[in-house]
């Protein structure tokens, strides 16, 4: 009855288009009315507890990091990089497209940040050099989910804070995940435009590679500078958030002199809307969190999944299917949100590593992001590249496959996972 009720009630308000924090706490009321323990007091206090978190602090300060790269010019000089080192193979627009992703991926930490820049830049490129204009905002869509799972991650911050599992260890373990879907992108890439008559770009000369190189090296810094500090315990991610903030303001302003003082205002102000809504929804999640334990919600679940539970495979692609099914109708954000304190339990139960667990949920909650009809990145750069929807399904289809496809390997080959994460944790 319980379970019934808190499906019912989320739902049903998402149906009628109540935004999704304020459903989650409509879904904590009826608990508490289900439960005879309301108290408006109760719901005051886990908001604030739940949005009074260390680690949260991370989230405003990459998004931050995020919008001042953008702004500053550090994005472009990525997408330089790239198309000097590869943009004279054939198709090589779209492996510029690919490279570029996962090197803003280990900047921000934000797909739909990633992604819009990325359209907006590449798509009118691509589209005059000869290539399809869904296809290639498809690849760049695809592209920009590469962003939860490649460290900094937004996604892994909040998967951490909702399930106690350490940040540190999630942002080590997503990056091999996070290449494998780079590299899976550029096999479906060069498998879908083998057959296009697309002229190649003249080779860029060793000069003008270099230039590149040294012109974009204070942006190709960060990266490093992130995952050297947490392997060797430097700083933790919410302290790495502040110094990412940091040396891109330094860089935009100083080094290459982009963005003017004058913008600094502006720019920190979208960054606070932008948070505001992660922040809201958060604490909301918090409420129902605490609701959902005191409802023994993951308890009913376990029961029912308890046939599963001594073949943890089966048990992950069942998990896994359900989270596509949610990913579909729910931003990222907001399903691993409601989601992970109603899994974890059943996850630990059946003797999963949790880490292992947080790097293929957040995978698969990005995918969530390329879905229709929900889908965010989907449906930015489908405004952004000025298309119908159809023609971007059509477009990103072969792409989300080969995600899909990297997903299903990372399942069945744990050690995909785990091997890498505990070497880079060491």
């Amino acid at each position: 009855m319980t379970l019934t009720i808190f499906l019912g009630t989320l739902l049903g308000s998402m149906a009628i288009g109540i935004p999704i924090a304020f459903a989650l706490l409509l879904v904590s009321v009826a608990l508490m009315f289900q439960l005879d323990l309301f108290d408006s007091q109760i719901i005051a206090q886990n908001l604030l507890n739940g949005a009074d978190s260390f680690p949260l602090m991370a989230v405003p300060f990459f998004m931050l990091a995020g919008e001042i790269m953008n702004a500053g010019g550090l994005s472009r000089r990525i997408v330089t990089i790239a198309m000097t080192l590869v943009g004279h193979k054939r198709g090589g627009l779209g492996y510029v497209a690919i490279i570029a992703s996962c090197l803003l991926a280990s900047l921000s930490g934000s797909a739909v940040a990633d992604a819009a820049a990325l359209a907006a830049l590449l798509v009118p490129m691509m589209v005059t050099a000869g290539h399809s204009r869904g296809r290639s905002a498809g690849l760049i869509a695809a592209g920009g989910i590469i962003a939860p799972v490649i460290p900094p991650s937004i996604g892994f911050i909040i998967f951490g804070v909702a399930s106690g599992v350490s940040i540190s260890k999630l942002f080590l373990a997503g990056i091999v995940p996070g290449i494998m879907l780079g590299a899976a992108l550029a096999i479906a890439w060069w498998y879908t435009t083998r057959t296009e008559d697309v002229p190649v770009q003249e080779k860029r000369s060793r000069k003008e590679i270099l230039h590149a190189l040294a012109d974009g090296s204070w942006a190709l810094g960060l990266p490093f500078i992130i995952i050297f500090g947490l392997k060797f315990g430097i700083f933790t991610p919410t302290e790495a958030a502040v110094v990412a903030a940091v040396y891109a303001l330094f860089v935009a302003t100083v080094i290459y002199r982009e963005l003017k003082l004058s913008q600094v205002f502006e720019v920190i102000v979208t960054a606070a809307k932008t948070t505001s809504g992660v922040m809201l929804l958060v604490a909301a999640a918090m409420v129902s969190a605490w609701l959902v334990t005191i409802a023994d919600l993951p308890g009913q679940l376990a029961s029912v999944l308890e046939p599963f539970m001594e073949h943890p495979t089966i048990l992950l692609l069942i998990v896994m299917a359900v989270i596509v099914a949610v990913g579909m109708v729910m931003d990222m954000t907001p399903a691993i949100l409601i989601l992970t304190p109603v899994l974890l339990p059943a996850i630990k139960q059946a003797g999963i590593d949790p880490v292992y667990f947080g790097v293929l949920f957040i995978l698969n909650t990005s995918i969530g992001l390329l879905t229709p009809p929900v889908g965010t990145v989907l449906n930015v750069v489908c405004a952004v590249s000025k298309l119908r929807m159809e023609e971007m399904v059509r477009g990103v289809w072969p792409f989300l496959l080969a995600q899909i496809l990297v997903l299903l390997l990372l399942i069945l080959f744990p050690g995909l996972v785990t091997i890498p994460m505990n070497f880079f944790h060491g």
